[in-house]
């Protein structure tokens, strides 16, 4: 049987045998190896004794480990290249760059741990909860209301009895991929930042305002948006291809009929708006109507902010084919904004729960000043950074 190893002694002792005059194919037919195997080892251990054929063979095994041990180096270097940008501080971020190392360099998960050093145990930890159910709520909710974020998603899946804490909606959120990107405005110097007082009661002030829009036939249509600045309640959007001075002053007419009348009106300097219709109409009902600087859509902001909501949430979504599919979607976006749609003006209560808060406060006034208690003079809003508000016309 062919030995697979000899030792530096008994190379040196057959090397001997040949410098004593034996053949060299005798000697490989003795020991069993090739004739070129001896020419090898006559190169490489020619003249040498015994202890120095030891030390080349030991120097041997450790330039050996040493270019093991460079290889290794290199090989976790180029790893480690490619996981600059990323910041390996969450577990879920280790396990990533664990599982990219061992796609990348085909290393084992225990030498994948010590490149970026990260305990096994972290690696291989499996969560044991069960998010399922409520992600699939929150994709259905975020579904259905495709421009809300996470905080009124929030609030919707508190509704539903599902009580979490708003991070980890945030968090589903995120990991869901429902993340909505708002295009925002360029920011303008304002003046005053302190918003001006309201009488905190339904019917206070009114802004009314156009939204257009465009048909899916191509047929062009506006919207008349009126909306309460207090309760932020949206008291009207009737939709049309065309409204004139007449149309609006019906509309207010019996929208005064069912609500009673408002302290202010606010508006733009439209043409609509300052026709004689108008006008005679303010004159006969007795209604203060305030017109807004022109070119200052801040200081009507309330209805300004109403209608970039409903834009965004209703009229980029939806594709109207005719004027009654319109009314139809309009009407039900309305009632739902004041129904069931969180405000985060509100504190995220719906116009309609703060609206009804407002009367009950202000009949519990009533009662206890028996009947002499002046109405609250303050901002309905919670606390909160709103520049628009601070440029809105008092009257």
């Amino acid at each position: 049987m062919k030995r697979l190893r000899f030792t530096e002694e008994q190379i040196i002792g057959v090397l001997r045998e040949a410098e004593a005059g034996a053949k060299t194919a005798d000697l490989a037919r003795k020991h069993g190896v090739s004739e070129a195997t001896l020419y090898n080892w006559k190169a490489k251990y020619g003249g040498l004794e015994v202890s120095e054929a030891k030390r080349l063979r030991a120097l041997e095994d450790e330039n050996g480990r040493l270019k093991r041990l460079l290889a290794d180096a290199m090989l976790d270097n180029a790893g480690l290249k490619d996981l600059l940008a990323k910041k390996l501080v969450t577990p879920a971020a280790k396990r990533e760059a664990v599982a990219h190392l061992q796609a990348l360099l085909d290393v084992s998960e225990r030498r994948a741990c010590r490149v970026i050093d990260a305990d096994r145990t972290v690696i291989r930890y499996q969560s044991r909860r069960d998010d399922g159910a409520l992600r699939e709520k929150l994709r259905e909710l975020a579904h259905q209301r495709r421009r809300f974020g996470y905080r009124r998603l929030h609030i919707l899946l508190r509704r539903e009895g599902l009580t979490i804490n708003r991070k980890k909606t945030q968090r589903l959120y995120r990991e869901e991929g429902l993340t909505v990107r708002r295009r925002k405005g360029r920011k303008r110097a304002v003046g005053a930042r302190v918003p001006a007082p309201v009488s905190a009661l339904p019917n206070q002030r009114w802004s009314l305002d156009f939204v257009h829009d465009q048909m899916i036939t191509g047929r062009r249509s506006r919207v008349l948006n009126v909306v309460d600045d207090v309760t932020r309640e949206c008291l009207a959007a009737v939709p049309d291809t065309s409204i004139s001075g007449k149309r609006v002053v019906r509309e207010l007419a019996e929208l005064i009929a069912v609500r009673g009348k408002p302290g202010m009106i606010v508006s733009d300097n439209g043409t609509e708006l300052t026709s004689n219709a108008v006008l005679e109409w303010c004159g006969d009902a007795k209604v203060e109507w305030h017109y807004t600087t022109p070119g200052k859509p801040t200081q009507n902001a309330f209805v300004e902010s109403f209608n970039g909501r409903m834009r965004d949430e209703l009229l980029n979504e939806t594709l109207f084919t005719s004027l009654a599919h319109a009314r139809e979607k309009i009407t039900a976006w309305a009632d739902d904004y004041n129904t069931d749609r969180p405000h985060s003006s509100l504190g995220y209560a719906t116009p309609a729960a703060f609206a009804a808060d407002l009367k009950k406060q202000g009949a519990a006034a009533l009662r206890i000043a028996g009947g002499y208690a002046t109405q609250p003079l303050a901002s309905p809003a919670q606390p909160r950074n709103n520049d628009a508000e601070a440029l809105i016309a008092t009257g």
